[in-house]
């Protein structure tokens, strides 16, 4: 990447209401350009013309149905961008300015979802709890080991195919925001989300990126990965 075009990703996110468009869209959903102008509390015209510079930056993807135009991050690659930079501020201190911004700040930091897989305490614990079990292997950046993919495969019932498909790579690990350290993202991160979904082991709270642990899930957790439950309520 050049200096220029540096320069210009920069100035992508340089705007208040682009940034605040982004970090919306980390939940890993579309949303129409109507309702992130509510969100954000402009204008609609004035939310389309941010929405068209971050389609042509490539930061966004758009597609129209109907009368409606949605938009979503440009892909795992966009949200880890965004994951990173979060991850170089002081959230803590933004987490104590109120207590509705506390609470919601409290939420997000025990478990959220990052683009398609998950964040925060929980994230980071299901990665540790992996990379201790011999599932991972960080030694040398983060790889899923023979053991992980039988696990994967045979315990949680991911299809082969679904990890294999596309050019996405198998693992990745990606900077947490909060905890600093890394959490699993890739194919297989973003499969062992989509499980824990389904099979009810965490859910959203409310409409945001947050999401709870569920008691069927702190079970599960506690069962397949030997992970305290407890442990991630605290903070």
């Amino acid at each position: 990447m050049s200096s220029v075009e540096l320069a210009e990703l920069a100035g992508l996110l340089a705007d208040r209401t682009r940034t605040r468009f982004c970090l919306a869209l980390l939940d890993g959903r579309a949303w129409t350009a109507g309702e992130l102008a509510t969100l954000a509390g402009v204008a609609p015209s004035t939310a389309s013309e941010h929405l068209d510079r971050l389609v042509a930056g490539g930061l966004l993807v758009e597609r129209r149905q109907g009368r409606h135009r949605y938009v979503s991050l440009a892909g795992p690659d966009a949200a880890e961008l965004l994951e990173g930079l979060l991850a170089h501020l002081d959230l803590a201190a933004e987490r104590g300015r109120t207590l509705r911004r506390a609470v919601a700040s409290s939420a997000m930091a025990r478990g959220r979802t990052c683009y398609d897989h998950l964040a925060g305490r929980l994230g980071v614990a299901i990665t540790d709890a992996m990379t201790t079990l011999g599932l991972l292997d960080v030694r040398h950046g983060c790889a899923l080991t023979g053991e992980g993919m039988e696990w994967l495969t045979g315990v949680l019932r991911v299809a082969p195919a679904q990890l294999r498909a596309g050019r996405r790579p198998l693992v990745k690990c990606c900077l947490d925001a909060t905890e600093r350290r890394s959490h699993l993202a890739g194919a297989a991160g973003a499969k062992l989300c989509l499980r824990m979904f389904d099979n009810g082991w965490v859910k959203r709270i409310g409409t945001g990126r947050a999401v709870r642990l569920t008691p069927a899930g702190a079970a599960a957790l506690e069962d397949l990965l030997a992970i305290d439950a407890d442990s991630l309520a605290a903070g």
